[in-house]
């Protein structure tokens, strides 16, 4: 039996290889659901629920970011091939991202199906499918709300490290980076803060995935704030 909120109501799911997770609002009070198993799809009631937004975010390292006037739709699959690779069965898809006046070209062939069962499962008030987007697409929508100049946000989920960065109004960076253990991921985000010539130490990173008490004490070492912010926008 399916419910409905009566109350403005949000779900924001996180999905990967090893799992999923979700973030519930209602009323601005948020509940954070942890890291779960495919297993409890079908006994978890707040998904059983119908809600006024859902988004459904994949953790896809299959994806590439194009300014707007660039993108041709026939030619997506060549654009992303170019800078990953990609099986021939692989869907490729694409998606505007109108606060950087780019597209990002995406597959979500990755060797799951629970973004999919999830997207099928957890629907709108009006009875709505949402579209599974690449979690790096919440993560740029994300960007404006960040109230540092020097806009850092990461996440680290199944391997892979996503970045993206900006200053000020201009995207710097977009980008995953396969980072086996965490002090990997931590390289890349210093050798990119590097290279785009931005000092940590007067900077803060916003991680959109959960870090271990140790993680986030690492990375206190460096950067001026830590933040850890999984709601939805």
């Amino acid at each position: 039996m399916i419910t409905t909120d009566n109350n403005h109501s949000r779900i924001s799911i996180q999905v990967g290889l090893s799992g999923y997770s979700f973030i519930k609002e209602t009323d601005g009070v948020s509940e954070y659901s942890g890291w779960m198993g495919a297993e409890r799809i079908f006994t978890a009631i707040d998904l059983q629920k119908r809600y006024d937004a859902v988004e459904i975010g994949l953790f896809t390292p299959k994806f590439t970011l194009v300014p707007e006037h660039f993108h041709t739709p026939a030619r997506s699959r060549e654009v992303l091939a170019d800078m990953v690779t990609l099986q021939d069965d692989d869907q490729v898809e694409y998606v505007q991202v109108p606060q950087t006046g780019s597209v990002l070209v995406f597959s979500n062939s990755i060797g799951e199906t629970l973004s999919k069962v999830l997207s099928q499962t957890v629907l709108k008030t009006d009875g709505h499918q949402e579209r599974c987007l690449p979690y790096i697409y919440y993560m740029l929508r994300f960007l404006p709300s960040v109230p540092e100049y020097n806009k850092i946000v990461a996440a680290y989920m199944d391997g892979y490290l996503y970045l993206v960065i900006a200053q000020g109004r201009t995207l710097l960076l977009c980008n995953s980076f396969h980072a086996p253990d965490f002090t990997t991921a931590e390289y890349f985000i210093f050798m990119t803060l590097k290279k785009l010539q931005l000092n940590p130490e007067i900077s803060s990173i916003t991680f959109r995935t959960p870090l271990e008490p140790e993680q986030e004490m690492s990375l206190y070492r460096y950067f001026r704030n830590v933040d850890v912010n999984l709601k939805s926008i």
